[in-house]
């Protein structure tokens, strides 16, 4: 039998990964967006539809004949959470009922709060403090209430080549230039987990490939890429870059605070500040006992990678890891404004 899937949210970086590892692995893949003429490219192998994620009769009208519908597509900037990413999820949840498919969610370290840290397995309670974490959490819970087959892969902070909404692009470098300076949210000392969305989309397809043998709800956890001190990401920047003595400078955390009553951004940076002052780390474990392993690109790699998807670094750019770098002075950069102040409004749907 054909294997299709619908996924929302294909012009963001976790839904276009996924749709990408899913044409690779024989699925077919529809794609539902307002505009399919503006956004469909020539040999993308998507089928595109027409449709609005906000209506109830598009997406279960697009959801026929599929086995999966991937739940990628969030409101653009991080503008109106709570008016629009319930009722998308409802939606979803409706085609799903009407087609049986099973729903992939991708999901985040938000629903935790401080109780939860350090080590954090699929199970540990969620009781986030922020709005967004709220949010998250209410998702999780209709899907787990709703008697759907359901997968759900949390994961770190999202960085990749075609990802531009979220901490890499938005905080630590500047998208479409140079690498000149490098703004590290983060507390000397404090670990951070990342997650390189290849490896996040291909992590969840090796999941769905289990077939019966993946539960009705099904939690699952990555590793990612643990920061151990809150130093290595800005580090294989300025190695990628070419400048592995550059260092990091803080990132500009009172600039967001005085934009954060002006710009939505702003706002949600700085209600999850708690993630960079200390350190959150979920548990693969029952990951790894479902799949032997997790897929992991190694860190200079992914970040080298990223850098060149976000037009940092030429496409030819050489690979630069600890071993190769040679000893040059250290040349201290100033800390850089969040990139999504000079780049203005960020792209919709991831």
């Amino acid at each position: 039998m054909d294997k299709v899937a619908l996924v929302l949210g294909a012009t963001g970086g976790i839904g276009g990964e996924v749709a990408r590892v899913l044409l690779a692995r024989g699925w077919q893949v529809k794609a539902l967006h307002r505009a399919p003429e503006r956004v469909s490219k020539s040999g993308d192998g998507l089928r595109w539809l027409s449709g609005d994620a906000m209506e109830h009769d598009d997406v279960v009208a697009a959801s026929q004949g599929v086995q999966l519908i991937v739940h990628a597509v969030n409101p653009p900037g991080y503008r109106n959470w709570r008016q629009l990413v319930l009722p998308m999820l409802e939606n979803t949840m409706a085609a799903a009922r009407a087609s049986g498919a099973r729903i992939l969610l991708p999901g985040t370290v938000y629903n935790y709060g401080p109780d939860a840290f350090l080590h954090i397995t699929e199970d540990a309670p969620q009781r986030p403090l922020t709005r967004k974490g709220a949010i998250r959490v209410e998702m999780e819970r209709r899907l787990r209430a709703s008697g759907l087959p359901v997968l759900i892969v949390r994961a770190g902070d999202f960085f990749g080549p075609d990802a531009g909404n979220n901490w890499f692009a938005q905080g630590l470098v500047k998208p479409g230039k140079p690498v000149t300076a490098i703004s590290n949210p983060a507390s000397p000392g404090v670990g951070h987990q990342w997650a390189y969305l290849p490896d996040v989309a291909e992590t969840m397809v090796r999941l769905l490939e289990l077939g019966e043998a993946l539960p009705q709800v099904a939690v699952y956890q990555m590793e990612g890429h643990w920061d151990g001190d809150g130093m290595q990401m800005a580090a294989a920047i300025a190695r990628a870059s070419g400048q592995p003595q550059m260092k990091a400078g803080a990132f500009p955390w009172w600039l967001v605070t005085l934009a954060a009553p002006f710009v939505t951004v702003f706002r949600e940076l700085r209600e999850m500040r708690y993630l960079w002052r200390q350190p959150v780390r979920m548990s693969n474990a029952k990951l790894r006992k479902a799949l032997g392993t997790e897929p992991h690109t190694p860190l200079d790699v992914a970040v080298r990678r990223t850098l060149q998807g976000q037009g940092c670094l030429p496409a030819d750019a050489p690979l630069h890891t600890p071993a190769q770098v040679s000893a040059r002075p250290a040349r201290p950069t100033s800390p850089s404004a969040p990139a999504t102040a000079a780049n203005g409004a960020t792209r919709a749907g991831q």
